[in-house]
C-alpha cells in the first residue's frame, strides 16, 4: 500500500529530546524485521504516517508497530521490542554469557570471562574471541537504559587493557598473543566513543553499529532473540530461567519441560504457556 497524498514534513521527538523528521522507511523495516511481509509492512507504515502528529515521541510510533502489526502476525503480542529485552538482562554474568553465545554462532571460538596480567596490573575481560587466525580480548558494555550511548571513556578503557595485555606478553608476563581489542554493547556509541575507535582500530558490535553488522543484525541473522523479549515474562521468572541456564527463546522452546521444570521451579502451567509462546515466536521470526 503507498501513500495517496503528500503530507508536510513531520518531526517526531527522539528519548534524548532531539527532533527528526519522520521516516516511514524505518517504520517498513521494524515490521520487516517482525515477520511482516512487505505489504503489510507498507500498509503499517501508512496507517502511522495518517495518525501522527508533530512531535509524536518515536516510543509510541513503536507502540502503534506493535499494535497494528497484531492484526497481520498476532503472535507479536507476546513480545516487547529487542532493543528494551536487551536492557532488562543483567549486566553480569547474563548479558556477558548472551554475548558469548552470540559470538559462538557467528564462529568465533570463544573462551569465557577470565583474569590476563598485563605488563602492570592483572585484568579481568570478558572474554576471549578468535577467529580466521585473529585473537580478540572482548570487553561487554551494557547499559540497563537503551538510550544511554556508550560513550568515549568505555573506548579509551578497552584500549588501555588491550595495550597493557600486549606489553605484559611481550615482557613474559602472559601467553596470550592478541591482535586486537572488541567492544560489544547493547546501545548505539557516541560520536566520540565512534571517532576514537575507528582511529585506533578497535572492533566494535553496537546496537547499529557497524552498518549491516550491528548486534540487531547479528542476533536476528542468527535468531538468537533472548527470553527477555516475552512480554509476559515477570523478573523473578526471567531471574529463574537464567539460572537454569535459559537465556534464548531457542533454548526455551526445545529443552525439556520436565528438566526444566526442575530446575528453574516455575509453576507447570506457567512453564508450558511460556513454551508455546516462544515457539510461536520463533515460527514467525
Amino acid at each position: 500500500m503507498t501513500v495517496k497524498r503528500e503530507r508536510s514534513l513531520l518531526l517526531v521527538s527522539k528519548a534524548d529530546g532531539t527532533r527528526q523528521p519522520f521516516d516511514r522507511k524505518k517504520v517498513i523495516r521494524t515490521c520487516l524485521r517482525m515477520g511482516a511481509s512487505r505489504t503489510q509492512a507498507e500498509e503499517v507504515a501508512w496507517k502511522i504516517e495518517q495518525r501522527i502528529h508533530d512531535g509524536t515521541p518515536t516510543k509510541k510510533i513503536l507502540q502503534m508497530i506493535f499494535r497494528y502489526l497484531r492484526k497481520h502476525r498476532p503472535a507479536v503480542r507476546y513480545l516487547i521490542c529487542l532493543r528494551r529485552g536487551l536492557s532488562l538482562m543483567k549486566s553480569k554474568p547474563d548479558f556477558e554469557r548472551y554475548v558469548q553465545k552470540l559470538l559462538t554462532a557467528h564462529g568465533y571460538k570463544v573462551s569465557p570471562s577470565q583474569t590476563i596480567q598485563g605488563k602492570c596490573v592483572e585484568h579481568e575481560v570478558d572474554a576471549i574471541a578468535e577467529k580466521d587466525g585473529k585473537t580478540f580480548l572482548v570487553e561487554v558494555k551494557h547499559h540497563l537504559n537503551y538510550h544511554t550511548p556508550t560513550g568515549l571513556d568505555e573506548g579509551r578503557i578497552i584500549r588501555a587493557v588491550f595495550e597493557d595485555v600486549v606489553d605484559g606478553y611481550q615482557a613474559g608476563h602472559n601467553h596470550l598473543k592478541v591482535d586486537n581489542a572488541m567492544m560489544v554493547c547493547n546501545t548505539k556509541l557516541s560520536w566520540h566513543a565512534k571517532r576514537y575507535t575507528d582511529c585506533k582500530g578497535i572492533e566494535k558490535i553496537g546496537w547499529s553499529t557497524p552498518r549491516n553488522r550491528s548486534l540487531q543484525d547479528l542476533i536476528e541473522e542468527k535468531r538468537l532473540y533472548p527470553i527477555h523479549c516475552l512480554r509476559s515474562l515477570t523478573r523473578s521468572t526471567r531471574e529463574a530461567l537464567a539460572s537454569a541456564g535459559i537465556l534464548l527463546l531457542q533454548d526455551l522452546a526445545t529443552r525439556d519441560p520436565k528438566n526444566l521444570f526442575k530446575q528453574a521451579k516455575i509453576e507447570r502451567l506457567r512453564l508450558n504457556s511460556l513454551i508455546r509462546e516462544a515457539s510461536t515466536i520463533l515460527e514467525i521470526r
